[in-house]
């Protein structure tokens, strides 16, 4: 029998007034990472969104706004945005712990993603083109994996991790499944965000007949969690193994990932479930899928 937990948030279950998801860490029960995403679409009453983080450092991502700008203590930001997050890589904005923003866009949504921090760094306007771009895995495990505040890719950041990672239709991401909860042997701690975008075919953004799979399941078998994802969908990992994430033939899966944790390096050390743990090194022998990489900066690669 399943053993759920109460990760999982369906589409609309974190939604408030303009806002398609409102996740803080009171709200998840943890102690570091959150995510809130603003609808600037023509139905939005309000333009522009004022944030004080606080005690809060933030990475910005355009989802499906072609422009976005922001305020950060008093210096204005341009960021080329996307029709999606199917379409392009957008550029992205690092605000320090402490920043006061004043966030607008044309249209669509945008991510303020977050993470609770006490060393400052200065303010970062990433550009698309620098993002790197990784293929990861092989054969129908291939992924695309935006390496957007990483702690390979940017320095910057005292704990906020992001990356986004985009499936083909019909491949697995998270894969080997994998941990990094500090506990039972795995010294490695990071909460994780996952926010889901679900495509159809060549959509450039989610599209409400989107399904895909999400497992998770922990060490002591507390939970074993299987889930039905729908575009929109969040789950968030406090502990346990996550994987596989699959996307559905024709149904392209995207996911935002957000993680911080305690350590005083940012790190992306995890665990393999030992029983997968050989698939790794499977991939040696398998192409990568043609259909990876499937952005850049520039627009679709294989459209």
């Amino acid at each position: 029998m399943s053993k759920t937990s109460s990760w999982y948030y369906p589409q609309g279950s974190l939604a408030r007034a303009n806002q398609p998801v409102s996740l803080d860490v009171k709200t998840a029960g943890w102690t570091y990472c959150g995510i809130d995403v603003y609808d600037f679409s023509s139905t939005a009453k309000n333009k522009t969104v004022e944030i004080d983080l606080a005690d809060r450092e933030a990475v910005i991502v355009p989802l499906s706004s072609i422009s976005a700008s922001v305020q950060c203590n008093d210096k204005n930001y341009s960021l080329a945005g996307r029709p999606g997050v199917f379409a392009a890589v957008a550029d992205w904005f690092y605000a320090p712990v402490g920043s006061k923003l004043s966030l607008s866009a044309d249209a669509g949504e945008v991510a303020v993603c977050t993470a609770m921090a006490t060393k400052e760094f200065p303010a970062h306007h990433g550009l698309a083109s620098a993002v790197p771009v990784e293929p990861r895995g092989a054969g129908f495990a291939t992924r695309q994996v935006n390496n957007i505040a990483t702690p390979d890719s940017f320095a910057g950041a005292d704990r906020i991790i992001i990356c986004e990672v985009l499936t083909p239709g019909g491949n697995w991401s998270s894969w080997p499944p994998h941990r990094h909860d500090g506990i039972a042997g795995c010294p490695n701690m990071n909460e994780e965000i996952y926010y889901f975008r679900i495509g159809k075919q060549q959509s450039d953004h989610g599209d409400r007949d989107g399904r895909g799979y999400f497992h998770a399941y922990t060490v002591d078998g507390s939970v074993d969690d299987t889930v039905t994802l729908s575009d929109g969908d969040v789950y968030i990992l406090p502990a346990g193994y996550h994987g596989p994430s699959i996307a559905a033939p024709e149904y392209p899966m995207y996911f935002l990932n957000v993680l911080a944790g305690p350590a005083a390096d940012r790190s992306m050390a995890f665990c393999d479930d030992p029983s997968h743990h050989w698939i790794r090194d499977e991939w040696k022998s398998q192409q990568i899928d043609p259909r990876v990489p499937m952005t850049s900066a520039r627009g679709r690669v294989n459209a």
